[in-house]
């Protein structure tokens, strides 16, 4: 058994996993399914319950992607340095 990849690795896995046309449609219908789905008003408990379960592991999924996306904290361009422009 592989030990579990880190939090970082994790997300950029997902963020490159659900860039492709395929991950897309997937992450989309996860979507149809979970977050934008609409329960009656005479949904059980239980039926509340298990979809906000759901929904959560979408948002879950949508987060890793979003971390993934995100150049790592080294590579970060420093935006308090000033530019030198040469004049000569």
């Amino acid at each position: 058994m592989s030990p579990p990849p880190d939090a970082a690795a994790a997300s950029r896995a997902a963020a490159r996993l659900f860039a492709t046309p395929d991950g897309l449609l997937l992450l989309a219908h996860l979507r149809r399914l979970t977050v934008e789905r609409v329960l009656g008003p005479d949904a059980g408990d239980a039926a509340l319950r298990f979809l906000e379960g759901q929904r959560a592991l979408v948002r879950r999924l949508e987060t890793l992607i979003a971390t993934g996306r995100e150049p790592p904290v080294g590579n970060q361009p420093d935006t308090n340095e000033k530019e030198t422009v040469n004049h000569g």
